[in-house]
């Protein structure tokens, strides 16, 4: 009986933390008890959005096998490292990356300074990463950043999704569609909450013109004189 129960923990511990993995564990505490989750409005949080340079044209030249096994290498390492941060990964669709600071736990001011950091991380890891058939070729990353207020709420009954809303959304994704490969693209307002501890190296890219936002000032996000990406 002992035994048996022990095993049984055990099997509850793996499914708790895989319910973790795609939860947060607020969220899935509250759904195990069959409660309703209510949305939840953050003042100001940081979201990152990442792809992979031509990914379409590198996918259309592996099989199936090989995208999958390659997409998989990839999250391995990227969700190793942002272990490291105070920060939430969202979602993963297709090469898209998303992750977010200062949700579900709110962190203060700190979430600008770890997505911040975890990207210099991202993008520096992302060399370590093979394509299939071109064994020295290496993936490149396109990475976005924007800093403002968001909704979070749980979408779905039978496969339920913590999801973000809001216009800061839909700008940190326009951040990640405008940047170049192996650069981290900035708003005005991420650069404004990382100038607090002026620890970072950031570079002005000036004005550009942003689908469905108008003419917006960026900048680029070279790196932190503080802090060292892990090799």
């Amino acid at each position: 009986l002992k035994e048996k129960t022990e095993d049984l923990k055990r099997e509850r511990w793996l499914a708790e933390d895989l319910l973790h993995q795609m939860l947060p564990k607020t969220v899935a505490k509250q759904l195990r008890k069959c409660q309703k989750v209510e949305a939840e409005n953050y003042d100001q949080v940081t979201i990152f959005f990442s792809d992979i340079v031509g990914f379409t044209s590198i996918a259309a030249s592996c099989t199936p096998l090989q995208v999958v096994e390659m997409l998989n290498n990839l999250y391995v390492c990227f969700d190793s490292r942002i272990e490291s941060y105070d920060v939430y990964k969202v979602e993963t669709i297709g090469d898209a990356y998303m992750v977010a600071s200062g949700l579900p736990e709110r962190n203060g001011t700190k979430h600008a300074d770890e997505i911040a950091k975890m990207s210099l991380d991202l993008v520096a890891a992302v060399h370590q990463v093979v394509i299939p058939h071109t064994p020295t070729g290496r993936l490149q990353l396109r990475a976005g950043i924007h800093t403002g207020p968001c909704v979070a709420g749980v979408v779905g009954y039978k496969m339920p999704r913590y999801c973000l809303f809001g216009d800061t959304v839909n700008t940190a994704s326009r951040m990640e569609s405008t940047s170049l490969p192996q650069k981290i693209h900035i708003s005005s307002a991420t650069y404004e909450a990382l100038l607090t501890d002026d620890a970072y190296e950031i570079e002005l890219r000036g004005e550009i013109e942003v689908k469905g936002k108008g003419k917006m000032k960026t900048y680029w996000l070279l790196g932190n004189k503080n802090y060292s990406v892990q090799n």
